[in-house]
């Protein structure tokens, strides 16, 4: 199950940080943009600086859709390097998708199978039974957004159903109902500790993708002290900018490797 497969990766490199392979095409330093193939040059080069810290890989589906047909083609050139070079590291494609079902299954066939993605993010909004062609894919995760690490996050997060939060309505329904294949995790922004720590009573063994840390300006200690699991595992934390566009991106991995385990 691909579940175990983050967390044997976690356990052989002893990290849980995730690398968001994030190319933003107007970002990338010029050597890259004159390149055939910019994004995923970039990105490769990215890899072999981080890829001995990293338990994770995340590019967001936006900077390659921006880019039209030959940003999708260099999105699978970047996942056949990782399936080559890298077999065991977990991949995470961000899309935030979720439609009705017969809808979903495109996005099934496209995103698990043909760009051969361990997990993706997937929005709860329009409930378990649109999301059921995700969901019944065993030997794949779906990591539903619970608690999302934006500034207005709470415009519709916040609302209360009955006496408690939709968030925390979510993550319940998704650790006691939707998880019965256990390939579930959870989207828990960085930027909201308190409600990591509730999250974390509400789901005590599932594995939540951290946005947030970085860039974003979440704190990584309080972090880690709301949402470790029993284990002192149970957390992807991701990082984008602050590691890919920093002027040592090795150095830079390693630094949030180590400063993550020095809280665990």
């Amino acid at each position: 199950m691909s579940n175990t497969r983050y967390t044997e990766r976690a356990q052989k490199v002893n990290s849980l940080l995730c690398v968001g392979l994030d190319p933003d095409f107007n970002k990338l330093p010029q050597v890259f943009k004159e390149k055939e193939y910019p994004q995923f040059e970039f990105n490769k080069w990215i890899i072999e600086q981080t890829a001995e810290y990293a338990a994770a890989y995340k590019p967001n589906a936006a900077f390659y859709e921006a880019c039209g047909d030959g940003g999708m083609r260099e999105l699978k050139m970047t996942m056949e390097y990782l399936q080559e070079k890298y077999p065991d590291i977990f991949t995470i494609l961000d899309a935030k998708r979720g439609d009705i079902g017969n809808t979903n299954n495109g996005y099934v066939s496209s995103i698990f199978d043909w760009f051969g993605f361990d997990a993706m993010t997937l929005h709860p909004y329009m409930g378990a039974e649109s999301l059921q062609p995700f969901l019944d894919r065993k030997d794949k995760i779906s990591i539903i957004l619970c608690r999302t690490s934006n500034p207005g996050a709470g415009e519709f997060q916040d609302l209360l159903i009955e006496t408690r939060p939709l968030w925390q309505v979510v993550a319940n329904d998704v650790n006691s109902k939707w998880n019965r294949n256990g390939n579930c995790m959870l989207v828990v922004g960085a930027t909201y500790p308190e409600e990591m720590k509730v999250i974390r009573s509400l789901a005590p063994n599932m594995t939540f993708l951290v946005p947030g840390i970085g860039a974003q300006g979440g704190d990584l200690q309080t972090v880690m002290k709301a949402g470790l699991d029993a284990s002192g595992k149970g957390l992807i934390i991701a990082a984008s900018r602050s590691i890919i566009f920093a002027d040592d991106a090795a150095k830079e991995a390693k630094k949030l490797r180590d400063e993550i385990n020095s809280c665990r």
